[in-house]
C-alpha cells in the first residue's frame, strides 16, 4: 500500500471516529440535559406550560376527563402528563416532535388530533423546558423508565 493511500485510509478512519464520537456526545448531552434540567429551566417550562398547555392538559397535568374515551368529534381528549398518563412511555425525541409538529403529523395516516404543532409559537428551547418541567413532576420510576426509552432511540 502506498504511503498516500495509507494516509487517506487513516484520515478517513480518524474523521469517521471523530464524527461518531461527536454524534454520540451530542445525543448523550441532549438526553442528559433534559434528564437533569436546572431549576431555572424547570421554572421556565412551568411558565410555558401554564401559558400554552394547561388550558387543555390541566393546570396540574391531569388531562381532560375520560381522556381515553373518544369525544363526539371522534378525537381523544387531551391526555394527562402526570404519572397517570402515557407521556412517560415516549422517548424525548417523540415528545419533542409531538409538541413541535402536532400529534397527527407524528402518528400519520388519517389520525386526527386537537393537539396542534407549536413550531410557530415555541422555540426549541421552550419545548425542551416544558418537557423538563413535565418530567420533573414524575415519580422516580416513571422518570427512570422514560430516560431508558429515550436512550434506546
Amino acid at each position: 500500500m502506498s504511503k498516500s493511500l495509507r494516509n487517506t485510509v487513516w484520515t478517513g478512519l480518524i474523521v469517521g471516529a471523530l464524527a461518531f464520537a461527536i454524534y454520540v456526545g451530542w445525543r448523550y448531552a441532549d438526553n442528559a440535559s433534559t434528564a437533569t434540567a436546572s431549576a431555572e429551566i424547570i421554572a421556565q417550562g412551568r411558565q410555558v406550560y401554564a401559558d400554552q398547555c394547561a388550558a387543555c392538559h390541566g393546570a396540574d397535568l391531569e388531562g381532560q376527563p375520560d381522556w381515553r374515551s373518544l369525544l363526539p368529534s371522534g378525537r381523544l381528549p387531551a391526555p394527562p402528563h402526570d404519572e397517570s398518563g402515557h407521556t412517560w412511555h415516549h422517548a424525548d425525541d417523540v415528545l419533542f416532535r409531538i409538541i413541535k409538529e402536532g400529534t397527527a403529523t407524528i402518528v400519520g395516516g388519517d389520525y386526527e388530533s386537537d393537539m396542534p404543532g407549536f413550531a410557530d409559537v415555541l422555540s426549541d428551547a421552550e419545548i425542551r423546558a416544558v418537557l423538563a418541567y413535565i418530567k420533573s413532576t414524575w415519580p422516580e420510576r416513571e422518570r427512570n423508565y422514560q430516560e431508558g426509552v429515550s436512550q434506546i432511540n
